[in-house]
């Protein structure tokens, strides 16, 4: 796909990724964005959580489509269900936790782009889209990826004993 061409896609199209262990199908970048902007939909395993990390580049959001997740930003806690809307501003340290009742499927929008690349540096091509078992991630290798792209790992994913049902502090 070329830049500044308009362009569809369906629900299984878009480069498939295992990333961390989840499925990232990434349906737009830089390449053709301009470098605005990078649109993936994002499946996460059940209890699955990122280390804790900042974009220092970019800002992100997640629209969530289906399941539940606890976003830690700042010092806050957001619980975010099917139709939430999450902002994550560039700078602020941030991880969430996957509700443990299903996958949580969203959207999810880093601007300006570049986080596909970061993703896909770390990640193998999905060939099957379903969620595997999980692999083992070396600490390392995804450390330098992160460096390159401008995004600070700060400490291990938060315990995920907490609850993320929706109704947790964030949300009524």
């Amino acid at each position: 796909m070329s830049l500044n061409r308009p362009y569809l896609l369906g629900p299984a199209e878009g480069e498939a990724l295992w990333f961390l262990g989840n499925l990232v199908t990434v349906k737009a970048g830089g390449a053709q964005t301009g470098g605005r902007l990078t649109a993936a939909e994002f499946v996460n395993a059940p209890g699955f959580a990122p280390p804790l990390h900042r974009h220092l580049v970019e800002d992100e959001v997640f629209y969530l489509l289906s399941g539940t997740a606890r976003f830690l930003c700042e010092g806050e806690e957001l619980a975010a269900g099917p139709g939430d809307f999450v902002l994550l501003p560039v700078g602020l340290p941030h991880t969430f936790v996957v509700g443990s009742e299903e996958p949580m499927r969203c959207l999810q929008l880093t601007t300006p782009s570049g986080f596909e690349d970061f993703a896909t540096e770390v990640s193998t091509p999905a060939l099957e889209r379903r969620l595997p078992d999980p692999a083992p991630i070396d600490p390392a290798a995804l450390g330098h990826a992160a460096a390159a792209h401008h995004i600070e790992l700060l400490g291990p994913p938060p315990n995920a004993a907490a609850p993320a049902e929706r109704g947790a502090a964030g949300n009524p």
